[in-house]
């Protein structure tokens, strides 16, 4: 479904990205690992269009759309979701969801985009703050309108840049389950970058592991949890 051809990024002299490879497709939750500066956003941030690779390629259900704008990016099916959340703070949780429906459909009535903002609002359970503004919400709960606004798009891929970053282990497996319902009941394709590695490891069907901007490991949770390169680059002896 979608794939990455030895994508490399350079910010002045720095490798961010060198040669990267990577498939993913539409039946997988593929999780993205590894230290701080490894390169998971600026990897994340080529696939979705902020950046242009300087080199290398990704593909999207058979179509180079290296270079694309991140709205044609997202218009083709692919969502994401951001480190630190991006509502629209002065604007009603409710209308914030219907952004996204909005961005994929030319013409949607009012009642309809009601009714679906209303839909994802109930699955990240917040549709009892349909009507606040965003920026009454807590943390946890701009995480969950950021999921909203990216599922209300209908993507065929979505992108989880660090989801359950701040969370308490409560609120870490709530909404672990709710990654892997959107994988089990809608078929969307997850790519998952995440440092909570109880959550990462407990659903990903496969883990990429970079480091120094390069991909040093690939394989399934039980293997890479005790790849002595991953052990040593990132997750350490105490994990093994």
């Amino acid at each position: 479904m979608i794939e990455g051809v030895k994508v490399t990024k350079y910010f002045g002299g720095l490798k961010a990205l060198n040669e990267v490879d990577f498939y993913v497709d539409n039946k997988e939750i593929v999780g993205i690992i590894g230290p701080n500066g490894a390169g998971k956003t600026t990897l994340f941030n080529t696939i979705s269009g902020f950046y242009r690779p300087d080199s290398g390629k990704i593909i999207f259900e058979g179509r180079d759309i290296t270079g694309l704008k991140p709205y044609n990016i997202f218009r083709l099916g692919i969502a994401r979701t951001f480190q630190i959340p991006r509502p629209f703070l002065k604007m009603p949780v409710i209308e914030n969801v219907q952004v996204g429906i909005h961005a994929r459909k030319s013409y949607i009535s009012r009642a309809e985009a009601n009714r679906e903002a209303l839909r994802w609002l109930e699955f990240v359970d917040l549709h009892e703050k349909k009507n606040f503004v965003a920026n009454q919400l807590t943390h946890t709960e701009r995480r969950k309108l950021e999921l909203a606004r990216a599922l209300a798009s209908e993507p065929k891929v979505i992108l989880l840049d660090e989801i359950v970053a701040g969370l308490n282990p409560t609120e870490v497996t709530e909404m672990t389950k709710k990654i892997e319902t959107i994988w089990k009941d809608y078929r969307i394709a997850i790519i998952w970058v995440e440092h909570v590695m109880r959550a990462i490891m407990s659903v990903c069907h496969r883990i990429i592991v970079l480091h120094q901007g390069s991909k040093i490991a690939e394989g399934p949770p039980t293997l890479i949890g005790r790849d002595k390169k991953v052990i040593e680059a990132y997750l350490g002896e105490s994990y093994a």
